[in-house]
């Protein structure tokens, strides 16, 4: 069975467009998409009543937010399978309990709060920390689209447990059919240059050497009907990752299965200038 694709909607441009993202993800995908709005109407019954349907006016609201959602989105797929749901909880909550059952969400990277677009909204941060499954937080000038973008490249930043969100990059490649650019910083600590004027640059290399074997061990298995660059950069990956976003269409991070975010995925989430999928390490 062919699990859903989730879009979260509020009735703000981003969670619109982010309607837009989902719908080429879930074509591409060849599953359904369900958009669904997170809602606690019933506390508003009986004293927030619209008169003229009978309902209470968030229940209104939201009747009508997934209408346009979803009409929106079969405009752009005609073939796609769109459903809708709102649920009486809170956004977060509801997004998370249906990655549950899905095999990706997808949310605008703010709502309808007003924050400025370079930050990260609460229900998006949320979500990314907590989901069973994959979420793309939509970043950046991605024109509303999940294919044929403008750069045709994936980037990947390699952690320490990097068996899902490699195999994730490799799978949105092959359906994209674009490179794939795995990205693993490094670092060498200050004092082991600093008590050795003499080596200045020996310790560095063996750093570089060291990320450089990581990697090849880690694209040791990797498909050979994609092409798989190998990209190894000094820095820490909070700052490497961002920097590298510009050059990509989608950015892949990992996110251990605790349900944090680290400060990789948080500083990669906040600075990205693409959207960036965060794929949660498997139990």
């Amino acid at each position: 069975m062919y699990l859903p694709l989730v879009a979260g909607v509020d009735g703000s441009e981003p969670s619109l467009r982010a309607v837009d993202w989902a719908a080429d993800e879930a074509a591409l995908h060849g599953v359904s998409l369900l958009v669904l709005y997170g809602a606690l109407w019933e506390r508003y019954e009986g004293s927030a009543l619209a008169r003229e349907l009978g309902k209470p006016f968030a229940r209104v609201e939201a009747e009508d937010i997934l209408r346009a959602a979803a009409e929106r989105a079969r405009r752009r797929r005609p073939d796609l399978l769109v459903t809708t749901e709102t649920v009486p909880d809170e956004a977060e909550h509801g997004l998370v309990c249906a990655g549950r059952n899905a095999s990706m969400i997808v949310v605008g990277n703010r709502g309808r709060s007003g924050v400025a677009d370079r930050l990260l909204g609460s229900v998006s941060r949320t979500v990314a920390a907590a989901s069973d499954c994959p979420v793309v937080v939509l970043r950046g000038n991605h024109d509303d689209r999940a294919v044929a973008g403008r750069h045709g490249r994936i980037i990947v930043g390699l952690g320490d447990a990097p068996t899902s969100v490699l195999q994730f990059a490799f799978t949105e490649a092959r359906l994209r059919r674009v490179p794939l650019t795995v990205v693993r910083a490094w670092r060498c600590p200050a004092h082991e240059t600093v008590d050795h004027p003499l080596l200045t640059g020996e310790p560095a290399r063996l750093y570089e050497e060291r990320a450089a074997k990581e990697l090849e061990a880690a694209l040791e298995y990797a498909p050979s009907d994609i092409a798989v660059r190998r990209r190894t950069t000094e820095g820490p990956a909070r700052s490497v990752l961002p920097a590298a976003s510009s050059e990509a269409d989608l950015m892949v991070i990992g996110r251990r299965a605790h349900g944090r975010l680290g400060r990789v995925a948080h500083s990669v989430l906040h600075r990205s200038a693409c959207p960036v999928v965060v794929v949660p390490e498997q139990r």
